[in-house]
């Protein structure tokens, strides 16, 4: 049974579409989107499809103007292929439609190609973006920073400790732990430069394009280590076949032997806005208290 609110929503989405150019579309498909936003896929009467994003209730001031500027600056600055943004505004997106990423090995070996890429090309002194973003449907805090281990102490970690599920999650003796932590990074990570990171790099924000190319989507962007983005690909359970992009990574950067061992630190700036925004409804509270248990002092 079709929900009437839906119709109307989708009857409002096709008349904004029509008026911002995005013409001949004639019919609506929900696709699985990101956590924070309603997706379609948008057919049109010719059969192409455009790929559609709106934001339920209030929209997101900047939200999608900042979507559409990552993913000009993946592109433009890193040479990572991202979709085309054919029409943007407070409410709505339209991208190019991409197809699913292949359950291939060699796809995800071109994918470490393409990450290698964009990192190593991009390196810059300072930390951070020329204005905020946003990760979900909080705010991502850019503030310009000479100094790697105090961006991400203050703008990647500390800063969610201001989000009442984030402090039920963790209760004082956590909150003192991350604290703990944050003071501790420098003999924790090693001291690198930032690069332009994709900064919601998971699978689901991996597509392919038409040729079967690996494309990007739904960026965060900041100048920031690159391996907070290998971090939460790492920790998001990647299907088998994603093996080899670990390793053609790491042999092209030239990882040491410990890299692993940093991932869950580096994660845990995603856990945290995950849980300020969720709670704790997958099991996130237990990941992020795994990790900082050996920083309790009790």
């Amino acid at each position: 049974m079709t929900d009437p609110d839906d119709d109307e929503r989708e009857a409002a989405l096709l008349a904004r579409l029509d008026s911002a150019g995005v013409l001949g579309v004639v019919s609506l498909e929900k696709t699985s989107g990101g956590l924070a936003a309603r997706a379609y896929l948008a057919r049109r009467a010719d059969g192409s499809a455009v790929f559609v994003k709106t934001i339920p209730g209030e929209p997101l001031p900047g939200a999608f103007a900042a979507e559409a500027e990552g993913l000009r600056a993946l592109s433009e600055l890193g040479g990572a292929r991202t979709p085309e943004v054919l029409h943007v505004d407070e409410h709505v997106i339209a991208l190019e439609a991409l197809r699913p990423r292949p359950a291939e090995a060699d796809f995800w070996e071109r994918l470490a190609h393409v990450m290698v890429r964009l990192h190593s090309s991009t390196q810059s002194e300072r930390f951070g973006w020329e204005h905020d973003g946003w990760l979900g449907r909080r705010r991502q805090v850019n503030t310009w920073t000479e100094d790697g281990f105090e961006f991400f102490a203050e703008h990647r970690l500390l800063r969610w400790l201001d989000e009442v599920p984030v402090l039920e999650a963790l209760g004082p003796d956590y909150v003192d732990a991350l604290e703990h932590l944050c003071s501790r990074l420098p003999e924790l990570l090693p001291a690198k430069p930032a690069s332009l990171t994709h900064g919601d790099f998971w699978m689901q924000n991996v597509l392919a394009t038409s040729g079967g190319e690996p494309a990007l989507i739904d960026p965060a962007v900041s100048y920031t280590w690159a391996e907070v983005d290998l971090a939460h690909v790492w920790t998001t359970a990647p299907p088998p076949e994603a093996a080899v992009f670990f390793e053609r990574y790491a042999e092209l950067t030239g990882l040491d032997a410990g890299w692993r061992e940093r991932m869950p630190i580096l994660q845990l700036r995603q856990h945290l806005a995950v849980l300020a925004q969720y709670g704790d409804e997958w099991g996130t509270g237990e990941a992020v208290r795994s990790t900082l248990e050996p920083f309790v002092r009790r």
